[in-house]
């Protein structure tokens, strides 16, 4: 099975209007830029779209958003984007919010075919309504479905002909478990290396998980909140 694509077009190849993807990534730090970009061209629409964050109003997913391309977001924190806001604000967009470590275990449980799991996080918040509640040990804890996508985009830092991947330093955050939780998924790497040039030991998503990979062209890796000392 060869997973190389040459470019980031052929790679999204089968991605249309109405599916879910989950987009690795934190804030703006290891997202899948030229995949984003990409989606906004293909101008699919009314996508369900599971990412931590939901980028900046002219970056990221905000691209996305500006657009009115995604109709749902599952997401932990959405503060910096006006566009989301607005867009939740007037009922345009639908928001699922999750507890960063729910959301996270969510996604992993999906990639680990556990198909739900109980967590306190969330009890006595809006987050528990609806939801099956059982204490273990005195406490309350609610139960939170895992996630899957029809796509999963994903962005490492290298990657080899086989699929398997390594993440620099932050840049792991969503993306491993992300990796592992799509019917598809997709990496897209800052370098693209023969098989059996990186070291098993230093890897951080096996290529098991990655049916499709390929060299991204541009990676302009935005700094969401820069700051600096003042002496």
């Amino acid at each position: 099975m060869n997973k190389v694509h040459p470019h980031v077009a052929k790679a999204l190849e089968g991605i249309e209007s109405g599916m879910t993807l989950m987009i690795g990534g934190f804030g703006l730090c290891g997202i899948p830029e030229n995949s984003i970009k990409e989606l906004v061209k293909m101008g699919v629409r009314n996508l369900t779209c599971i990412s931590n964050n939901a980028g900046v109003d002219d970056y990221g997913l905000g691209l996305l958003l500006q657009a009115k391309q995604i109709k749902k977001m599952i997401s932990s924190y959405v503060g910096e984007n006006d566009e989301f806001e607005r867009q939740m604000l007037s009922g345009e967009l639908e928001v699922d919010l999750i507890p960063q470590g729910s959301l996270a275990e969510r996604c992993r449980a999906g990639g680990a075919g556990i198909p739900a799991f109980f967590t306190p996080a969330g009890y006595g918040t809006e987050v528990a309504k609806g939801k099956e509640i059982r204490v273990f040990n005195n406490k309350p804890h609610i139960l939170e479905q895992a996630l899957t996508a029809d796509f999963a985009i994903v962005k490492a830092w290298k990657g080899d002909t086989e699929g398997n991947l390594i993440y620099n330093a932050t840049a792991m955050n969503f993306n491993p478990m992300m990796a592992m939780a799509g019917k598809i998924t997709i990496a897209e790497v800052e370098e693209l290396v023969p098989a059996g040039s990186l070291d098993p030991n230093f890897v951080h998503t096996p290529g098991i998980f990655v049916q499709r990979i390929f060299q991204g062209e541009i990676f302009e890796k935005r700094i969401e909140q820069r700051t600096v000392r003042t002496q």
